[in-house]
């Protein structure tokens, strides 16, 4: 599996799209226009052990309901990531075995190291 979930309207995500120059065998989703299911989401987190890890807490969602001031369980993390796209941490890069979440400097660093390599 060698997918590549973004958000078509973020700048960051089209910047890191081009600036990675994806090869044609890694299929692009716009999670706003195909959001994820829950086979989609389960395979994600199984390869980051968690949904925390892939849950987005700087969504404007996150700060207007208060989440942030609540402890959440894995399974409010799975629900919130189903119920809403932008509670999404993005980009997310699975490649096979692999996988690549978020865009800071670091991780697009381990993103263009791993696909040089293949």
């Amino acid at each position: 599996m060698k997918v590549f979930y973004y958000l078509k309207t973020c700048d960051t995500c089209k910047k890191i799209i081009k600036d990675l120059n994806l090869s044609s065998e890694i299929e692009l989703v716009d999670i706003r226009a195909n959001p994820l299911n829950k086979e989609q989401l389960q395979t994600i987190s199984s390869f980051s052990e968690s949904f925390e890890k892939i849950f987005n807490k700087r969504a404007q969602l996150y700060k207007q309901r208060n989440l942030n001031t609540k402890i959440l369980s894995e399974s409010d993390y799975e629900t919130l990531i189903l119920e809403h796209y932008t509670f999404l941490k993005r980009p997310i890069l699975l490649y096979n075995n692999q996988l690549f979440v978020g865009n800071s400097k670091n991780t697009i660093d381990k993103i263009k190291k791993f696909l040089n390599e293949k």
